[in-house]
């Protein structure tokens, strides 16, 4: 090594904060920078020169500077100091020519100090994870799936295979079937579950907005747009999963930027110039006809089968009543926990009642039927007296009602009939279903949030 070079070297050493030492392939010591050798209470000119034995106690570089076998991580006492060391033996032209030691930690209290330190910034992290799944995470898993019909087992086989995939899947099915429910369980089951779980309705955001909550904006891209822009959804679901429902609803010009993400992997802010990759799931739903949106050119045919990887369809309520038993205690369950009221009991009759019901709303309208019921039950057994009027009318029940039921009740149910009936009829377009019942747009989303119709 020439002059400058071992000057250039000594200086190395010489500004590390570590305790360095470099023995030759014999063991003698031919550099000590100064913070060892204060460490070990002599004069750098004392050690240089001398066997690494004489020097440093418990010292084991002139073995690693003999076999060439280094040595990670192992534990030193110099002067009653335990330390962590390395020692790595230096080759030149395949030849072994010595072996450099550094001290990492002046002791194990520095080592435990960081290890604390770590653990400390890893729950901080896990932390903000949990925090960032409560605003934007998913609730459900495959046991919050009831079913034990044929349909069902075999649907959830299906969605916990799709689960371990990273594919586009498509959810089919009526309003209230729980194709959101699929999708959150679906994501809790996959690779992606610590990732974030976001959901973007987009029937429910009107079409100039559409755009930057699915890929957010710059600063300036439009009027009353944020300083310093706004980050998508897209971006937020980074490493997680985005469920787009009601993508039957989705405005056409949408349509297509959507298929650009999906076969590009990447996305554009509004007002940017700037591509930005993405890494998302993308679970779609639609309680459309699809194929009826393409033959009247309403979906674009290239995004269907973009999104049609794999499909799923939610049978109806109506087509699985042997489950309506399970969904029952299942969801009084649930009810009970929420409203702080002990599990009430529900007898033969009542139960048969909810069993025959047709449940055009499906699975969220059981849920309605039963929260209404908890409310205003008498004693701790849910009797055919006690559910709604509309069940029993809807049957043929010609049995008198308690008089207790207000005409406000009745007419609440009647609003909920009507507009669960026009939505069959409009097979889900809200749209159609709010001028059938010449309704504003504004108002019938208003009652779909109210009487949680979905």
């Amino acid at each position: 090594m020439s002059h400058q070079g071992k000057k250039l070297l000594e200086t190395i050493l010489e500004s590390a904060y570590e305790r360095i030492v470099v023995v030759d392939a014999q063991g003698y010591i031919t550099m000590i920078n100064q913070t060892y050798a204060d460490f070990l209470g002599i004069k750098r000119e004392e050690a240089i020169g001398r066997h690494v034995t004489e020097v440093i106690e418990n010292t084991r570089m002139h073995i690693v500077a003999q076999t060439g076998v280094p040595e990670l991580g192992q534990i030193q006492y110099i002067k009653g100091t335990a330390m962590v060391c390395n020692r790595l033996p230096i080759e030149i032209d395949g030849k072994i020519v010595g072996a450099v030691g550094k001290a990492i930690f002046n002791d194990l209290g520095e080592l435990n100090q960081l290890v604390e330190k770590v653990n400390s910034l890893q729950k901080e992290l896990e932390y903000y994870k949990d925090t960032l799944k409560i605003v934007h995470g998913s609730h459900y898993t495959m046991k919050d799936i009831i079913g034990l019909s044929k349909e069902m087992q075999e649907l959830k086989l299906v969605a916990y295979r799709v689960a371990q995939t990273g594919s586009t899947v498509l959810i089919r099915g009526e309003s209230g079937t729980g194709k959101e429910l699929f999708a959150q369980a679906i994501h809790e089951a996959s690779p992606r579950r610590s990732g974030p779980f976001l959901k973007v309705n987009c029937a429910a955001i009107p079409e100039n907005l559409l755009e930057s909550e699915l890929f957010g904006y710059e600063e300036g891209a439009f009027t009353g747009a944020k300083r310093g822009g706004r980050i998508g959804k897209f971006e937020l679901a980074q490493a997680g999963t985005i469920f787009l429902d009601e993508i039957g609803d989705m405005p056409s010009n949408m349509q297509a930027k959507l298929l650009r993400v999906l076969q590009e992997k990447e996305i554009e802010r509004v007002g940017g110039n700037k591509s930005i990759p993405i890494n998302v799931r993308v679970i779609a739903a639609t309680n459309r006809n699809l194929e009826d949106l393409l033959k009247r050119k309403v979906f674009r045919e290239d995004l269907y089968y973009r999104l049609n990887v794999v499909e799923l369809k939610i049978p109806a309520l109506r087509d699985r009543r042997d489950d309506i038993p399970y969904l029952v205690e299942y969801l009084l369950e649930k009810l009970a926990r929420k409203m702080g009221i002990s599990l009430p009991k529900i007898d033969k009759e009542a139960l048969e009642i909810l069993s025959d019901y047709h449940y055009p709303g499906n699975i969220r309208e059981l849920e309605n039927i039963l929260e209404r019921t908890l409310n205003f039950i008498d004693g701790d057994t849910i009797t055919a007296a006690s559910l709604p009027a509309y069940l029993k009318n809807s049957l043929g029940d010609s049995r008198v009602f308690p008089a207790t039921v207000s005409l406000k009740d009745y007419l609440e149910e009647a609003e909920k009939i009507a507009i669960r009936r026009a939505l069959e009829i409009s097979k889900g377009n809200k749209n159609k279903a709010a001028q059938l019942l010449e309704m504003s747009r504004s108002n019938f989303y208003l009652k779909l949030e109210k009487y949680k119709i979905k």
